[in-house]
């Protein structure tokens, strides 16, 4: 009997499966809602340096006449970007000579400002109250806040190395990979759980080492070599194979980190930003299912990384004043990154051997995660162009995506058990491309 008979004995979808994925769900579902609630907690509203003439009414009832509210702000906050009031500055006196409409910017110069010595005053018709006006961080947070966010996911980095060891104790470790290993005890107290769960008891008999050492024993004889990390860039037919699929996690968490931790950058309303991007991802992690079915691995992942990659790209070009449509980009960009995720979460898996497999899945997550701190860190360039780090975002997505075409298509292949099953079919292919150039050839002639 072959161990795929086995497995299906013990019950290939029963309880023990559903049980495993939910416990799995239930605690992945709490991460990305936690990584995204920085867009609101720490958000930066608009605003301005306290100013006396604005803000204190014994100072306002001193001004001669009437000056409307803009005035008063004209001669108080020095011109900004774009020419709105400045964020971070403010006159050290007030500047009456800028009421003249034949003023000019010579008419004052850097140093008739100062920083805002005496506080903030803060927009709060969207959020009432942030961390950022709270502990006012608002002229700091251009830096300071992606470098918090960076902090913060590689704490998540750190606490899942240290911690997930433990938290994987109420999920059950890989029968067919603890069999490989030569662990024929404890892959046989799987097996037996498993069947419990299933409620297969007339199989709990039949479950004896003998009848697994049977099952395995070509797995066992051709896995005897040991698997380790190593192994991954040693074997030419694992090392294209890990490169680029840990480029493809990389991307995944550089990019999704790097944009959905600064929506307020996107669009103007991060409310209706985040529901659309909530709306979006739904759909297209169930479209991508449905793809990877019937377009297969390799074309439905490339494509998810191009189209998320190009869309960023696009932005670039979208001028600030458009906001509909950087936002609609965005949120498409976004989506195609949440397909890619899923294609990876698949792809990954089917193209090592049981004896890697986790090892390399494992590799891609940590790369995913090393990409997510540095994500925020690429939008400091935004102080030399704010078309830099959209560039950087984009351009790893675009070179992910045709990388992920010299990647072999798993669709309708058994699952690699061993280093040599993917060897072999590392040679068919070649066997099958070397034959195919060779028709086209002749027929050509």
């Amino acid at each position: 009997m072959a161990f795929s008979e086995l497995l299906d004995l013990v019950g290939g979808l029963g309880r023990f499966q559903v049980l495993q994925t939910v416990a799995l769900m239930v605690s992945i579902m709490w991460l990305a809602t936690q990584s995204m609630l920085e867009n609101f907690s720490a958000a930066v509203p608009s605003h301005r340096c306290w100013a006396p003439l604005l803000d204190n009414s014994t100072a306002q009832a001193g001004v001669p006449g009437e000056l409307s509210p803009e005035a008063l702000l004209a001669v108080s906050i020095p011109p900004g970007p774009n020419q709105r009031p400045h964020q971070c500055r403010r006159f050290r006196q007030p500047q009456w000579q800028l009421l003249d409409p034949n003023a000019t910017a010579s008419s004052w110069n850097e140093a008739d400002t100062e920083p805002c010595v005496d506080g903030w005053v803060y927009d709060r018709s969207t959020f009432t109250s942030t961390i950022v006006t709270k502990w006012d961080l608002v002229c700091d947070s251009h830096a300071l806040k992606p470098m918090a966010q960076s902090i913060y996911l590689a704490g998540i980095l750190v606490g899942a190395a240290a911690c997930g060891p433990v938290s994987d104790r109420w999920l059950a470790e890989s029968a067919r990979w603890l069999l490989t290993t030569g662990r024929l005890d404890q892959g046989l107290q799987e097996l037996r759980r498993v069947a419990a769960i299933n409620r297969k008891g007339a199989v709990w008999d039949s479950l004896t080492p003998e009848v697994l050492f049977s099952a395995m024993r070509e797995e066992l004889r051709v896995g005897q070599a040991p698997a380790s990390l190593g192994t991954l860039l040693r074997i030419p037919g694992l090392r294209l194979r890990t490169c680029i699929s840990t480029l493809c996690w990389f991307a995944f968490g550089f990019t999704f980190f790097g944009l959905a931790l600064n929506l307020q950058a996107l669009g103007s309303n991060i409310f209706l930003l985040q529901t659309l991007i909530g709306v979006v991802d739904i759909p297209a992690k169930t479209g991508t299912l449905l793809l990877l079915t019937h377009l297969g691995r390799r074309p439905t992942q490339a494509a998810s990384l191009l189209l998320a990659g190009l869309c960023i790209l696009a932005n670039t070009l979208v001028p600030q004043e458009m906001g509909a449509l950087r936002s609609a980009l965005a949120v498409l960009g976004l989506g195609g990154v949440g397909a890619a995720f899923t294609c990876i979460t698949v792809y990954s898996g089917e193209l090592f051997p049981t004896v890697l497999r986790m090892t390399a899945v494992g590799l891609g997550q940590m790369a995913a995660r090393g990409g997510a701190i540095l994500g925020p860190l690429v939008r400091l360039l935004d102080v030399h162009s704010p078309w830099l780090p959209l560039l950087g975002y984009g351009m790893v997505l675009v070179l992910s995506g045709l990388a992920t075409l010299l990647l072999p298509e798993t669709q309708n292949l058994p699952l690699p058990d061993t280093i040599q099953d993917v060897q072999n079919q590392a040679a068919k292919v070649a066997t099958h491309g070397t034959l195919g150039n060779s028709i086209l050839k002749s027929t050509r002639f």
